[in-house]
């Protein structure tokens, strides 16, 4: 091995952290240790522990540094916070996780119903809610989290409504005419009835189905017997609900050890591990976590394990079992908590349910090498068409949307792709300011010349830009960037598939996706089932979501005709509203039908009448 940069002059054997930094002083790796001379004397031990294949130590590191701690639980805490400061590029952060997916039922409202949180720790309580409210989870996914909802709702039928709503309907809506919600907004079902509803609901997610299982058993047969075989298969569906919202997803203990099952699988410098977690005898999620990283399996497991527990992400389970001890596997016990006990099994039921989640890891590592080549090959292609270099692609892709209702509120966004993912850190949203009425042309040069401005004094230019539209949308992007000095920054324009006639003038034919390269140059079909057009048409959707999002919350600020006039409100602007369809038909309405609506009156008829005759129409 080459003579380490890095000295050990100093270090002293006591607990402590250490931090590997590189020539720019820039950290690289924090690390903890209970002796802190020896941990960094096997950084450097030939033939020792098998961390001197860790490259990035003999290649970049240049420096260490050292912080003595009074306890070896301090170093653990120090490090969690010096990882979350310094963000070193070889340590694990779990980006993706950070807090638990509950269902909460707040037992203090009239009707309670199940809502979505998200709770750093489920033991704790949430701000503004109280004694009285009760968390289920967590669950893997938000996907996992809304069948349970949707399958609980087939056996209890819960609203799932917001409370404005459920003041304001006048007659039930869709879901209590197929059965899925009890109506208690029109009176269908009093407290009392709609509390034993909840309770039902409180039961199937606490896991106590016995009883509903054997009553919708008994009526399904029921139903059978006397051949009514529609109705059986109703109570037979709702049956099947009720399991899927109790089931173990295929993994079921024969104890009810509060235990996770971590598997680990690697290829090259990726991991990925993948969590199983089991409370109360059943699995309560099942999550991947996916990191570069070049630690050995005894190191990395150390790290991720302080990553998943870290104070105020997740108390851990009372047994944690792993494909192979960890670094300082007794420190780790002592500092996740009194009796949580690491475990690495070699056979019996803890080693089935290992073997388990390893092969989840492995999928997911299998599944992401497959979207990582996907989208590799979704970039060359693209580099390809854009006459640019397929070797190199472009690594951060900009894609620009206009909005609008007849030139009102204008907005747009800007939405970028790094590597052929969604990079929401380069998000951007702009107010169209220079542009009056309806011109989405003017609109793009205004906001591809800011975003363009920007980008240049931050020193963030994108590598490709694409803009949503055709010839006349790329033109003025181009004259945007020219204005602003980006002249290096390539701009295409994405023209939507269209409905075409032939020349007889009756047949119609559909267009494919058109890559516009230049506003007088050719004008490219995408075919249809090529990655890159794929990737071009996530890119678009989504600054056109992004900025549709925008606009809808920009319309609802504009203030509108009617809440000008004095004496009318939200209440009875709505009610004039649903009484003649808009504004105009407002305006021209006589006194007498004013006057005629029960929240109305005479006298606030004929201001109403004044007021919007002496305003000027809309539009």
């Amino acid at each position: 091995m080459a003579e380490l940069r890095w000295s050990l002059e100093g270090v002293p054997e006591l607990p402590g952290v250490y931090l590997f930094r590189d020539v720019a002083g820039a950290v690289l790796y924090v690390g903890k240790a209970r002796d802190l001379r020896a941990r960094l004397s096997s950084y450097r031990r030939p033939g020792g522990d098998g961390r001197l294949g860790v490259l990035f130590l003999e290649r970049d590191a240049t420096s260490v540094e050292t912080i003595v701690t009074r306890t070896e639980a301090e170093a653990l805490l120090l490090e969690d916070a010096l990882i979350k400061q310094h963000k070193p590029p070889h340590n694990v952060r779990l980006k993706d996780d950070k807090s638990f997916l509950m269902l909460r039922v707040d037992m203090d409202e009239r009707f309670p119903r199940l809502k979505f949180v998200r709770a750093h720790n489920p033991k704790q309580r949430r701000p503004g809610e109280t004694g009285r409210s009760r968390l289920f989870g967590p669950f893997a996914s938000s996907r996992a989290v809304r069948r349970t909802i949707s399958d609980l709702h087939r056996v209890v039928p819960l609203r799932d409504c917001t409370d404005s709503t459920l003041e304001n309907r006048t007659r039930p809506c869709l879901k209590h005419q197929i059965g899925l919600c009890a109506a208690p907004c029109v009176g269908l079902v009093d407290e009392a009835q709609y509390k034993e509803l909840v309770q039902r609901a409180l039961d199937v997610l606490g896991g106590n189905t016995a009883e509903l299982e054997q009553d919708l058993e008994q009526r399904m047969q029921a139903a059978a017997g006397e051949l009514e075989f529609e109705r059986a298969a109703f109570w037979r569906d709702r049956l099947a609900a009720l399991r899927r919202t109790v089931e173990g997803q295929g993994v079921r203990p024969k104890d009810s050890v509060e235990r996770d099952i971590l598997g680990l699988a690697r290829r090259g410098d990726t991991a990925v591990v993948h969590r199983l977690a089991f409370r109360n005898g059943r699995m309560t999620e099942s999550r991947s976590h996916t990191f570069q990283s070049q630690l050995p399996d005894e190191e990395l497991l150390h790290v991720v394990l302080t990553a998943i527990y870290a104070p105020g992400r997740r108390v851990a389970p009372a047994e944690i079992v792993l494909p192979t001890s960890p670094a300082e596997a007794a420190l780790l016990e002592g500092v996740l908590g009194a009796g949580v006990r690491l475990v690495a099994p070699n056979t019996g039921e803890r080693r089935r349910m290992l073997d388990i989640a390893r092969a989840n890891a492995r999928a997911e590592l299998d599944r992401k090498e497959g979207q990582d080549e996907e989208l590799g090959r979704a970039l060359s292609e693209l580099a390809t068409l854009v006459d640019l270099d397929p070797d190199n692609p472009p690594e951060v892709i900009d894609c620009f949307d206009i909005s609008t209702i007849q030139g009102k509120s204008t907005v747009a966004s800007r939405v970028r792709f790094r590597g052929g993912a969604p990079d929401r850190s380069g998000y951007r949203r702009f107010k169209v300011k220079t542009v009056e009425g309806q011109d989405d042309f003017a609109s793009m040069e205004e906001v591809v010349g800011r975003s363009l401005r920007r980008g240049l004094e931050q020193g963030e230019l994108p590598d490709l830009i694409v803009v949503d539209g055709g010839e006349q949308q790329l033109a003025r992007a181009l004259v945007a960037r020219d204005d602003a000095g980006a002249h290096g920054v390539p701009i295409v324009g994405l023209a939507k598939a269209r409905g075409e006639r032939t020349r007889d003038g009756k047949r119609k034919t559909s267009s494919e996706e058109r890559l516009v390269l230049s506003p007088t140059g050719p004008i490219l079909e995408l075919a249809r089932h090529s990655p890159a057009r794929h990737l071009l048409e996530r890119l678009r959707d989504e600054a056109h979501r992004f900025a549709i999002t925008y606009h809808r919350a920009q319309r609802g600020r504009i203030t509108s005709l009617l809440d000008a006039i004095p004496g009318v409100g939200e209440a009875r602007r709505k009610a004039l509203l649903r009484a003649f369809g808009s504004a105009a038909g407002v305006r021209e309405a006589s006194v007498e039908a004013l006057a005629a609506l029960p929240s109305v009156g005479r006298e606030l008829a004929q201001v109403i009448h004044d007021h919007l005759r002496q305003s000027k129409p809309e539009g």
